[in-house]
């Protein structure tokens, strides 16, 4: 009776039990006819006085929305003290709408060892505000196995706060209840990320004043910020790498992936919210086929983040079609990223229109970074009062790169007091952009100290062009140490000047080179000489003539043309002195001549003196003499000197 009394028990606080997806799906036809013997067989059976009979028929027709022909065969079988039926009369009697009687006959059926009842009545007491009576009659429920008990109860722990909802959810998790697998998910998740945080910090605490990582592109003063990326609003959840499933109750399993664990069964189960946070997982992972799977079954559930999250997957492997197919269902379904990423989309193909009309829809869908984009397209319009307004409406709500844009904005108007409060407010709220756009704001007046502290701050958090200028500041100071480590982030995230300078810095360190003991000079590229060629490769002027230099002294005539004639063509001085040099060397006294002249005329003492030579040899003394006038007033002092005596040799030959 028992046992077939627990199987009659398909409710749950007025809702039907749904059959697992692994259960094969029959023939509606075949069901229909078995259901319909079965149901005749029952009612024989119930006449005669089997109370089991009885109950069943009642769970039948309790299943079918059947309540008056289910009541009166509950009752009976209640009344013989079937404490399934009487746990059904409850569910019944709760659909009717009365909601204490219920509670009455769940109790009946709970005190009789009905796990089912027992998680009803436990339902009930909540619903009515007793919570110790609720937490009661879960535990009793959840202690004798019931899942749906297990989960309430840990629904309720966890409302309070208490420690020991965790071992509940963990319970209904390891019993199949998806919910509490994807609750239980979250919880790890968010240890996790708490770990992650401390041990971040501990580090930080640790290494102070070290420039993190390195920043992707460099800043460009005060506009670092203008070309900020339109689909950046909103970003995907980030995980933890994953190092495979594991059993059991999570003890020695690292939270991140046990999380992961958990989020895998729960969507197996058809969770759409676990298979979005899956899918992030893997995407993090760089396991790109299997996210997009889960991202596609959590939005084919209606999950809009998911339909977003794999819009993006898509557009990154050059699907933008089917990209904006995903966006636009998202869109749709009110999804304000996605909005705004059809809103990029549609300002790609160069149609504004229909750009802003998405990125409106995106900032009435509560997505604060619709306002900020619309700035951008305004601005990149020329549409300033507009763009400011945008900007504006985003930075009060609190974006802090529209705070920036809109100090950006600001100080090309000339309102150097009206930006610097948008930049403080952008930098304190953790904008790179606006703590390195505060330190050109403060050198400019002057404020050196100031500028540094910002400077460092936006160094720390990777940004390039700020982990130049300290380390700028530490080699004025005299922190060799220091300067090369800030140099060295600075060229590693791609700054030319850093590379130049990081080299300089190595090439004072070098020891001069030893000779072969034969004589012969053997040569073996330096750290320093890399970096001199990896600012050379990126158009530094002043590193591509170093690279000449090298080359010239290793014997490399050829190279080091290259380098001096890429510099002088980039306006180099020193570039076309030295490519007048080498030219002169091979013979090439016309073109040295050329290139020699236009390092004068940029201000190139030894050019010029170097022209009032040439001239001077060639018998034309009025254009020597006014190179060598030249030279004189050019310098160097060495350079001064000689070009005076020239000069004066050249006047008394003219007026011999």
């Amino acid at each position: 009776m028992d046992v077939m009394g627990d199987k009659a028990t398909l409710f749950e606080t007025g809702r039907f039990v749904q059959p697992s997806g692994e259960e094969a799906e029959a023939d509606p036809d075949v069901d229909e006819t078995g259901e319909a013997a079965e149901e005749v067989r029952l009612r024989l059976a119930a006449d005669a006085g089997d109370v089991e009979a009885a109950s069943v028929l009642g769970a039948l027709l309790l299943r079918r929305a059947d309540l008056d022909g289910a009541e009166p065969h509950l009752r009976a079988a209640t009344a013989a003290g079937d404490r399934a039926a009487a746990n059904n009369l409850g569910v019944l009697l709760h659909q009717r709408g009365y909601a204490d009687e219920a509670a009455g006959w769940w109790r009946i059926a709970a005190v009789a060892g009905s796990a089912a009842a027992a998680h009803a009545l436990g339902r009930h007491h909540r619903e009515r505000g007793d919570e110790p009576a609720a937490e009661y009659w879960l535990r009793q429920s959840a202690e004798q196995g019931h899942v749906l008990g297990a989960y309430a109860l840990a629904d309720l722990l966890e409302h309070r706060g208490d420690d020991g909802a965790e071992q509940w959810m963990r319970v209904a998790a390891e019993r199949g209840h998806r919910e509490a697998a994807y609750r239980l998910a979250r919880a790890l998740d968010r240890r996790a990320a708490e770990r992650g945080a401390l041990e971040r910090g501990a580090a930080d605490s640790a290494e102070p004043g070290r420039a993190g990582r390195t920043a992707g592109t460099p800043g460009a003063g005060t506009g670092a910020t203008g070309a900020a990326d339109r689909t950046a609003a909103g970003r995907r959840t980030g995980a933890v790498r994953d190092a495979g499933p594991r059993s059991g109750t999570g003890l020695g399993v690292p939270p991140a992936e046990e999380a992961e664990q958990w989020y895998r069964q729960a969507a197996a189960r058809g969770h759409r919210r676990a298979a979005l946070h899956l899918g992030a997982i893997l995407e993090r992972r760089g396991e790109l086929k299997e996210a997009g799977r889960w991202y596609l079954t959590s939005a084919k559930d209606g999950e809009a983040r998911a339909a977003c999250a794999l819009g993006f997957l898509l557009r990154d492997a050059g699907d933008t079609e089917n990209a904006a197919v995903w966006w636009l269902r998202a869109a749709q379904d009110g999804d304000g990223n996605a909005a705004n990423a059809l809103g990029a989309l549609h300002a790609e193909r160069g149609q504004p229109q229909t750009a802003e009309r998405w990125y409106r829809a995106a900032l009435d869908a509560g997505d604060v970074n619709g306002a900020y984009n619309l700035g951008l397209l305004c601005a990149e319009q020329g549409r300033t009062p507009q763009a400011e307004q945008w900007y504006r409406h985003a930075a009060y709500a609190g974006h802090r790169e529209a705070a920036n844009a809109l100090a950006i904005l600001l100080l090309q108007g000339g309102d150097t007091t009206g930006a610097e409060p948008w930049f403080s407010k952008a930098a304190e709220a953790g904008s790179v952009d606006a703590a390195f756009n505060l330190g050109i704001l403060y050198a400019g007046r002057g404020e050196d100290a100031a500028a540094l502290r910002w400077y460092e701050r936006a160094a720390a958090a990777g940004h390039t062009e700020a982990a130049l200028q300290v380390g700028i500041a530490r080699l004025r100071d005299g922190d060799e140490q220091d300067a090369e480590l800030h140099l060295r982030c600075a060229a590693g995230g791609g700054s030319a000047e850093a590379a130049y300078r990081l080299a300089t810095v190595l090439d004072a360190r070098r020891p001069r080179p030893s000779a072969h003991e034969l004589g012969e000079v053997v040569h073996e590229k330096t750290e320093c000489e890399e970096w001199y060629e990896r600012a050379a490769s990126q158009g530094h002027r002043r590193a591509q003539v170093r690279v000449g230099m090298l080359a010239a002294a290793r014997g490399d005539v050829v190279e080091a043309a290259r380098w001096y004639r890429l510099a002088a063509e980039a306006g180099s001085r020193n570039g076309a002195f030295n490519l007048g040099l080498l030219l002169v060397r091979e013979g090439s006294e016309p073109e040295a001549v050329v290139w020699w002249t236009r390092a004068a005329r940029e201000g190139h003492g030894r050019a010029a003196l170097r022209l009032a030579l040439v001239y001077a040899r060639r018998g034309e003394l009025d254009e020597g003499q006014r190179w060598a006038d030249r030279a004189v007033t050019l310098g160097p002092a060495e350079v001064a000197e000689r070009a005076a005596r020239l000069r004066d040799a050249l006047r008394q030959e003219l007026t011999a």
